[in-house]
């Protein structure tokens, strides 16, 4: 039997994967948590850990009538992001995936009513830098796959998602790790403004209502308080959180939803970029399990 052994909310931001010169240089030479975090998140959990499967949740990469899952048995190439391609240009990846588990999670989904999960194993699929950003920090000798953000998907069809990778994971025999690749509150600057506010301080941030609102976020998950979370999500989309929180949504509902009571450790600080809300929240799975209830 298959289990979720830890979780990651974790930012992707393009910053991370800058040359250190530059990085720093934008951050009035200091160096950025959000780097250093991953650094120390490969040695104390991902080394320790040693996971048999990654599942990214990608709140980069959109899909419209179903939800998509990679089924490939390797992803390479070299990745140019359509978005920023002077930060991020012809940067290899080699990244082999589990066509089983994406077999098994598509396999799931057929069975699940007003489910919709495809398994695309297609070589040309492109991939997004909320997975590729993390594969020079994290990567060891797993398996990665990613699994999209449905852009007409509500709620209801983001925790049917999550459930169905717990689902999958459980009647696996892998050891398996998920992360919530996206920021908190997302609103840039504009264009004319934006490079006045490039440093991580959190004065950067764009309102100070976004600010507030995802301090009131990362305090829920310190607490391990993931209902606050679920239950705020209408309030917290004032702030146009990334992606509508997709790739959390999706993470907790596989951790169990509203009864999740897993605490989440700072891997990072709280940081601006451009005027988003970016940190490193970890979760250890609890002794007891995920949830209130034993496993």
């Amino acid at each position: 039997m298959g289990e979720i052994i830890g979780a990651g909310l974790l930012a992707h931001v393009p910053t991370i994967v800058l040359p250190d010169e530059e990085r720093r240089a934008l951050n009035h030479g200091r160096e950025s948590s959000l780097y250093t975090g991953l650094r120390q998140l490969r040695r104390d959990v991902f080394d320790v850990l040693a996971p048999d499967l990654v599942v990214v949740f990608d709140s980069h990469w959109f899909t419209t009538v179903e939800f998509v899952i990679t089924a490939a048995e390797r992803r390479h190439g070299y990745f140019t992001s359509e978005e920023l391609p002077r930060g991020m240009s012809s940067v290899p990846y080699d990244i082999p995936g589990s066509p089983p588990f994406a077999k098994a999670v598509g396999e799931i989904a057929l069975g699940t009513p007003e489910c919709w999960v495809t398994p695309i194993d297609n070589p040309h699929l492109p991939i997004t830098y909320a997975t590729t950003n993390f594969l020079s920090f994290l990567q060891g000798a797993e398996a990665w796959v990613s699994v999209s953000t449905c852009q007409t998907g509500e709620p209801a069809d983001f925790a049917t998602v999550g459930r169905i990778i717990a689902e999958a994971v459980s009647q696996s025999d892998l050891r398996v790790v998920l992360i919530a690749s996206g920021a908190l509150s997302h609103t840039f600057h504009s264009l004319r403004t934006l490079r006045q506010h490039e440093a991580a301080d959190e004065e950067h941030i764009f309102s100070e209502g976004a600010r507030r609102a995802d301090h009131r976020v990362i305090e829920a998950l310190e607490r391990g308080d993931h209902a606050q979370v679920l239950d705020e999500l209408g309030t917290f989309s004032t702030f146009k959180p990334e992606g509508r929180f997709a790739h959390y949504q999706m993470m907790a509902a596989a951790l169990g939803g509203r009864n999740c009571v897993a605490p989440a450790r700072r891997y990072s600080e709280y940081e601006n970029a451009i005027g988003t809300g970016q940190v490193h929240l970890w979760f250890d799975r609890p002794t007891n399990g995920w949830t209130k209830e034993s496993p």
